[in-house]
């Protein structure tokens, strides 16, 4: 990823949806148990990436032994249907992890959803590649009108 050499904000209109989803291995040694898990994701984002009618707008992950991916939504309705639909990657995962895993403590999982009102985010890009919000919508450049915090949630 090239890095943009200036600061940059990110836009985007209306009301979205930030979805933070990981997991965490707790039994290594239980990698029948965890590696499922770790293998369905790519699956799903491969499927959402590919259909841009889902209402999914992007993603960023980091690993270890406690995951955590950001994900972006048009909206929270968007996010469940994909979530509950059984024709696709998440829901058969899903059931599976509740059969095989649930409850024995050997991988955890989480996730939090988050309604943000248009308007009500604030941003921040210095000599970054495209990265989170900006990479889900659109990258604007920093300007007299939204150099500040203040003035970018203000501006939005």
């Amino acid at each position: 990823m090239a890095t943009i050499n200036k600061r940059t904000t990110a836009k985007i209109e209306g009301d979205f949806v930030v979805f933070l989803i990981g997991m965490r291995i707790n039994k290594f040694y239980k990698i029948n148990k965890w590696f499922p898990v770790v293998m369905a994701m790519p699956k799903m984002l491969n499927e959402l990436y590919q259909n841009p009618d889902s209402g999914f707008l992007g993603a960023q992950s980091w690993f270890g032994k406690t995951t955590i991916m950001v994900q972006y939504w048009k909206s929270f309705e968007h996010l469940t249907v994909y979530a509950r639909n059984p024709e696709k990657n998440h829901y058969p995962a899903w059931v599976a992890f509740n059969k095989k895993i649930k409850g024995t403590g050997d991988v955890g999982v989480w996730h939090e959803t988050y309604k943000i009102q248009g308007g009500n985010y604030e941003c921040i890009y210095s000599n970054m590649p495209l990265f989170g919000l900006a990479k889900a919508s659109l990258s604007i450049d920093v300007n007299a009108h939204n150099d500040s915090a203040s003035q970018r949630i203000e501006h939005t």
